[in-house]
């Protein structure tokens, strides 16, 4: 296996391990009442992220070479990641899970940011492909998250108004 597609297969890997986290989070949000808001856009977010990770396995070829700087602008934002679902915790899921009377988190980087899980996120869509040089997946794939981020925020926006 090359430099490129251990990459890959380790961000796949951490993506599926994220994805049974969530639904563990998921699970016991719902069984403390937790309710889903913005169902219906959910599978986008998953034909998006999908589709990056399957465009990029795609487009990186064995001998494809790594950016090493770009690579360390994405370990950068592997410890956003990690700050951000430490700091939500077993609130972290990849849905809109709201929990009625559950403090707003207001730690971590939630003490300066509304949102910065999607910030991370935004970065590691158009950074990763920059590792393989794949620009156009780059801009392509940060337009279509951008699109449904902003859906995204508005939706968790109102359902978490009455706690600001």
């Amino acid at each position: 296996m090359t430099a490129a597609w251990i990459i890959l297969a380790l961000v796949a890997a951490q993506r599926l391990g994220e994805l049974l986290y969530s639904r563990r989070n998921e699970a016991r949000l719902r069984a403390q009442g937790g309710v889903e808001v913005g169902a219906g856009h959910y599978p986008l977010f998953f034909l998006v992220h999908g589709g990056w990770l399957a465009a990029l396995a795609l487009w990186v070829g064995p001998d494809t070479a790594v950016n090493w700087w770009w690579l360390a602008v994405f370990a950068l934002l592997q410890i956003g990641r990690v700050w951000v679902l430490a700091s939500l915790g077993p609130y972290w899921c990849t849905r809109i899970i709201t929990l009625p009377g559950a403090p707003l988190i207001k730690t971590g980087p939630y003490r300066w940011l509304r949102h910065p899980n999607y910030l991370v996120v935004a970065g590691e869509v158009a950074v990763l492909p920059l590792v393989f040089s794949a620009h156009g997946i780059a801009i392509t794939f940060s337009i279509l998250n951008a699109l449904l981020l902003v859906h995204r925020i508005r939706v968790e926006s109102t359902a978490l108004q009455d706690r600001c």
